[in-house]
């Protein structure tokens, strides 16, 4: 189905391959193994248990190029790449997922604009699953390759007819909150829910924690950190917020350049700030 001998689709429940990519509801598009569980949390929370709604999710890259420490810190690169293969089939099981696809490719190939490989085989994987919402990364990261990625969804869906384009796409954080956005410009997921399994989603990337992150701690406090600081005044509304920035008219309006729109929402953020000093000075 893709470009690569070593893709993969994995299918925790052994479902037929087309059957359970048509099944999804929820899809997170994502650079690396464990970004899925950072960043998406909302949509494999939103689709747990329920008969109508699967959450599937798609690791572009190989993870090859990861810091490493303890008892990975010699692991080679191949080596690596199925410690964390391995780990994304885990968190696959752990979350109940309709699918775990796994693209393969180096970072390069992916920040890699004229290489339109990655972009094609996106588009297969939409044209095959058909999602209602698209979590991805978003265009103010600070990691390139979570950009490339981003851009890439971007650039898959705007191949696809207008009617079969997901009804949502939401760009995530990962390597940069964004609390910075406007609350007018906010995504606000609660991801409350089932608290445990953020937790052993998080857990089970041995590789990544003991490498030297503590991914789980930082990204379980980041949650409650939006919760409690969302709103200065009045009660928290939920335990666990992550925020997303909207890129559904990306989608809607072909003509808008990602540039132009990250930037609308920069201005937003500095007329904010600038409003708000002149209303008190």
């Amino acid at each position: 189905m893709f470009n690569l001998e070593s893709s993969e689709i994995f299918v925790p429940d052994g479902l037929q391959q087309d059957s359970a990519l048509a099944r999804t509801t929820h899809l997170a598009i994502a650079a690396h193994q464990d970004d899925i569980e950072i960043m998406a949390y909302h949509g494999i929370v939103s689709c747990f248990g329920l008969p109508d709604a699967w959450f599937a999710g798609v690791t572009v890259t190989n993870g090859s190029g990861s810091p490493r420490d303890g008892i990975y810190a010699s692991t080679t690169d191949s080596d690596m790449q199925k410690i964390r293969r391995a780990e994304q089939k885990k968190a696959a099981q752990v979350g109940d997922y309709a699918a775990q696809i796994f693209l393969d490719y180096g970072s390069s190939a992916v920040k890699d604009g004229k290489n339109t490989q990655v972009t094609s085989d996106l588009v297969k994987l939409l044209q095959a699953a058909r999602p209602k919402i698209v979590y991805t990364h978003n265009f103010a990261d600070k990691h390139d390759t979570h950009v490339a990625v981003a851009l890439r969804t971007i650039a898959a869906i705007r191949q696809l007819p207008k009617e079969q384009r997901p009804e949502k796409v939401i760009g995530c954080e990962v390597w940069r909150d964004q609390d910075w956005l406007c609350d007018t410009d906010k995504v606000v997921m609660d991801v409350s829910g089932h608290e445990n399994l953020a937790a052993a989603l998080l857990g089970v990337f041995d590789s990544q924690i003991c490498g030297g992150k503590r991914y789980d701690l930082a990204v379980m406090g980041r949650r409650r950190a939006h919760a409690t600081f969302f709103a200065s005044h009045g009660v928290d509304d939920s335990e666990a917020q992550s925020f997303g920035c909207d890129l559904t008219p990306l989608i809607k309006d072909d003509t808008l350049e990602p540039l132009a729109f990250i930037n609308g929402l920069i201005k937003n953020f500095a007329d904010e700030v600038g409003d708000r000093l002149k209303k008190l000075g």
